[in-house]
Parts: C-alpha cells; structure tokens; sequence
C-alpha cells in the first residue's frame, strides 16, 4: 500500500493509518479533529538537527544525509520503523506533518528511508 504525505491542516483525502511524525503538536488542531492513529515524534528528527535545518532550503541536503543516520543508526527509530511498513503492507499510511514547506522537510526523507531501505 502506498505511503501518503499530508499536512495536518489541509482537509483529509485519504483512507488509512494515520501518524502525526512531528516532534511538536500542531498549533490550533485540536486531538479529537488529528484523528490520528499514533504520534511518532521518537522518528522525528533530533532537537538539534531540526533547530540547524531551520527549514532553510538550502541545507537540505546536509539535512537529509543526517537525518537518514539519525534513522538508521538507532534500534528503537529502526524499530518503530519496522512497525510503520508492517502497517503498510495492510492500508495505506499517512504521514502527518505540520510544515509549510512540502519539498524540503523531514517527512520526505522518512518516506524515503521507508521505502528505499532495508532495515
């Protein structure tokens, strides 16, 4: 099953598991309106690599090269993981995020190392 990509204030197109994967809860949404099936911020990137990135289209390449260590060179990130494409393979998972930027941030790497990557 594909793994899909929102922003968690645009209105829901998808059917599926649904994974808030920021380290911060969302401004003005509330938990009941998430609808979330879980809240992985243990996959987020760390405090700080996010604060170095500061969403600056510019590092992100560096970014990701860290970011995808960061994922790849801790057993409970590899674990969670794990979960997430064991969830996929039976519906489709949603990938929650909250930042403006749709092609520079963390989410995309994840998605990335989940499809590409033997864990």
């Amino acid at each position: 099953m594909p793994i899909v990509l929102q922003r968690i204030y645009e209105h829901f197109q998808f059917d599926g598991y649904r994974v808030l994967v920021d380290r911060v809860w969302p401004r003005g949404i509330s938990k009941v309106t998430a609808n979330l099936d879980d809240w992985a911020k243990d996959i987020t990137p760390s405090p700080t690599l996010r604060k170095w990135f500061n969403h600056e289209p510019e590092k992100f390449d560096q970014f990701k090269k860290e970011y995808k260590k960061e994922l790849l060179e801790n057993q409970s990130k590899i674990n969670k993981l794990l979960n997430l494409k064991e969830i996929q393979e039976n519906q489709n998972l949603i990938l929650l995020y909250a930042a403006k930027d749709k092609e520079h941030n963390h989410v995309l790497v994840l998605k990335e190392v989940l499809e590409n990557y033997q864990l």
